[in-house]
């Protein structure tokens, strides 16, 4: 009967969050945490001044207004750590707190050297060095408390997942290669006969559609993934909207799988998801298109003072290092495909390419020079494409920009690489965050299903978002 599932289903649910559940909480906890710490400094702040008490007088007076922000700003240096999956790893999660750390004292030494009036005062060294160690500290204690609590078995949501075939294959290799995982599996449904009882990647086909009411009550099963790329009989797709009137939560592949890894499943679509995704559901508005142009602008203002404050020193490197030209320009394709100049500083020897042929980037690219090595670990130098940002050749947001060679080939080899085509390319993006460079063509393919995620869910938030990690990228010595 539909409907008919016992109560038993929806025992435990209110501990078993879903994806954005937990992603609610980390930002709660990190908020409280930050708010102990500026309660914290502040205190400490106050009552290590000489001959000031620490009363309503010292906040009022002593106290700038901006330091109220820090904990808004120290979210804002945790965004890499909202990431479930590196959340639930306490090596990921050291290494980012200790980032945030390291970048949040970066910042405050910039102001604290620049600005001379208004008077150092403003910028309290004491104040906002306890609240980087309170915050720090404190943000460790409750990221190690929810590892330990909201990672462990019995309060991952149960999921059941139907389909055996070659998309429930690739989605349960992701969810294994998630640490910890995001869902603990219970098994396979799958109306194959042949697949009864066999087991994919650890995981074993536990039933039919027929069976399905029963396998949701035993199993005490929150959620369903659909992995069924072809067909769906009649007797599954029924059984489907039972479990989900009974309060089962359906999860789609193709979602699931942008969701988990921020990419999506381009080995797994259809052509006319191309039409779906970037036609219906990825047009932007002209409002947006006029914002984001104004923020190219903004950025790369800033960008070509920063480029004219290190030029001096990184020339001279490039010269004493390789000699000239110290400038490289080289034709990359545009939006639509058309081609522009890019600049660039010159990172590889000059006989890189001395057949004339395109070739990748690869680790440890022995073509690269020295001081190109370095360069090329801290992106510096791409600085001087901040000019093709200013002349609207590229944006700040985007995907990379690739050669017209190496376009064409990619085209013949993954399948929807012209897709990427469809925005401006930029200096950093939502793939070069996550992956950085590829130097194959499985790298590629994997790195397109970053370039289409932003291009599908692209907004000035998700800039701001990119934007905003791309200096512990940097940091981070993550370029080839």
């Amino acid at each position: 009967m539909r409907g008919n599932f016992p109560s038993k289903v929806r025992k435990s649910r209110p501990w078993m969050l879903r994806l954005g559940e937990r992603r609610g909480l980390l930002v709660l906890g990190d908020f409280v945490m930050a708010l102990l710490s500026l309660g914290v400094s502040i205190y400490y702040w106050g009552s290590s001044v000489r001959f000031i008490e620490f009363n309503l007088e010292f906040l009022q007076q002593r106290v700038p207004a901006w330091f109220y922000l820090l904990p808004f700003f120290w979210l804002l240096l945790l965004l890499e750590l909202y990431d479930l999956h590196r959340a639930g790893d306490w090596r990921q999660t050291l290494r980012g707190v200790a980032m945030a750390a390291l970048l949040g004292f970066v910042a405050y030494l910039v102001l604290y050297f620049y600005y001379v009036d208004p008077p150092r005062s403003l910028l309290p060294r004491r104040g906002v060095a306890s609240f980087l160690v309170a915050a720090s500290v404190l943000t460790l204690a409750w990221r190690w408390l929810y590892i330990r609590i909201f990672t462990v078995p019995q309060l991952m949501r149960r999921v059941l997942m139907v389909g055996a075939g070659k998309s429930g294959q690739t989605m349960l290799q992701v969810i294994n290669d998630l640490w910890p995982p995001p869902f603990y599996i219970v098994g396979i449904v799958d109306d194959d006969p042949e697949k009864q009882g066999v087991e994919f990647l650890g995981h074993r086909v536990i039933g039919t559609s027929a069976q399905l009411k029963e396998i949701i009550a035993d199993q005490n099963v929150s959620d369903i993934i659909v992995a069924i790329s072809g067909e769906m009989k009649g007797s599954m797709f029924q059984a489907l909207l039972d479990a989900q009137e009974s309060g089962v939560d359906i999860l789609r592949m193709a979602r699931l799988y942008e969701d988990l890894i921020g990419r999506v499943p381009i080995r797994h679509l259809e052509a006319d998801w191309i039409l779906r995704s970037f036609v219906d559901e990825a047009r932007v508005s002209s409002i947006f298109e006029l914002l984001k142009r104004l923020l190219d602008i903004l950025g790369a203002l800033v960008g070509l003072v920063l480029l004219l404050v290190l030029l001096p020193f990184l020339s001279l490197a490039i010269l004493l290092d390789d000699g000239r030209p110290i400038f490289y320009v080289q034709e990359r394709s545009g939006r639509g495909g058309q081609p522009y100049k890019i600049i660039k500083l010159r990172t590889m020897r000059r006989d890189a390419e001395s057949d004339g042929k395109p070739k990748w980037a690869s680790e440890g690219d022995a073509r690269a020079t020295r001081v190109g090595r370095f360069l090329r670990k801290t992106h510096l130098d791409e600085l001087p494409q901040f000019i093709n940002v200013l002349m609207g050749e590229m944006s700040l947001v985007g995907p990379r920009a690739e050669r017209p060679e190496l376009v064409e080939m990619f085209q013949r080899h993954v399948p929807f690489y012209r897709a990427r085509l469809l925005v401006k390319p930029g200096i950093t993006g939502w793939a070069q965050i996550n992956m950085g460079y590829a130097s194959t063509i499985e790298e590629t393919m994997d790195k397109l299903e970053y370039d289409l995620y932003y291009i599908k869910h692209r907004n000035l938030a998700m800039d701001f978002l990119i934007l905003l990690r791309t200096p512990q990228t940097m940091l981070g010595l993550r370029g080839r």
